[in-house]
């Protein structure tokens, strides 16, 4: 409720405690899944839900550079998996050895599987060419769209559903599946569906891919060190 100046603000408090843990359990459990997809759609009402969240993302200049695909066709799911498996095999080649076995053995995409894909992207032009907060740096469109996938994201965890991104493909090979102009860059092709089960822990470091980083050796104090070091 807004203060009775008229100003827009509105009080600010922390959530109470079982707000407060649903929101960090949403961004500890989640998951890039791959395999775990139901075919069972998903309502109407719940993908308009995560495309509200989605759009509720922070932008810089509140640009909103945003705009979503939603792909349900099976015939243009198969040729985007089509694409996808051209691309995955130009990527296994990069690997060798026992490195190219285990990518191999991961199921690196759901396109196939999941009832619903959609497609984010962004629009460089959508404020104009002059854009408050991104005079001095013209990727903060790409940053904010990507704000908006992570807010998707999370909100689908709320309501049970999986969320894979796929990112093996060629652009072009998308582009023209989808009718999207040059200037409009291609974010995020993803994969959503209803889920029974989630890894309990992310699926590459499960499986010997890579492990997560410990927190503390990428916390710097006041200047950059390399971790690695």
């Amino acid at each position: 409720m807004q203060n009775p100046e008229g100003t827009g603000l509105c009080p600010a408090a922390p959530f109470d405690k079982t707000a407060r843990d649903a929101v960090y359990a949403a961004i500890h459990t989640r998951r890039d899944v791959r395999d775990q997809f139901l075919a069972k759609p998903l309502p109407d009402d719940l993908v308009r839900r995560l495309l509200e969240a989605a759009h509720a993302a922070p932008s810089v200049g509140f640009m909103q550079p945003w705009s979503f695909i939603l792909v349900r066709d099976a015939q243009t799911r198969q040729r985007a998996v089509e694409a996808f498996s051209r691309a995955n095999d130009e990527a296994s080649a990069l690997f060798t050895d026992e490195r190219q076995a285990l990518y191999r053995s991961l199921k690196l995409e759901g396109i196939a599987k999941a009832p619903l894909s959609i497609i984010v992207t962004c629009d460089p032009d959508r404020a104009g060419p002059v854009v408050l907060g991104r005079t001095h740096n013209p990727r903060m469109d790409v940053y904010s769209t990507v704000c908006a996938v992570q807010n998707l994201w999370l909100a689908a965890r709320a309501e049970g559903v999986g969320v894979g991104w796929v990112s093996i493909f060629r652009d072009e090979d998308v582009r023209a599946l989808l009718g999207i102009p040059g200037r409009i860059e291609i974010v995020a092709w993803l994969c959503l569906g209803y889920v029974d089960e989630l890894y309990d822990a992310p699926e590459l470091a499960l499986k010997g891919w890579r492990q997560r980083l410990p927190l503390d050796d990428l916390i710097c104090t006041e200047r950059w060190k390399d971790p690695d070091l």
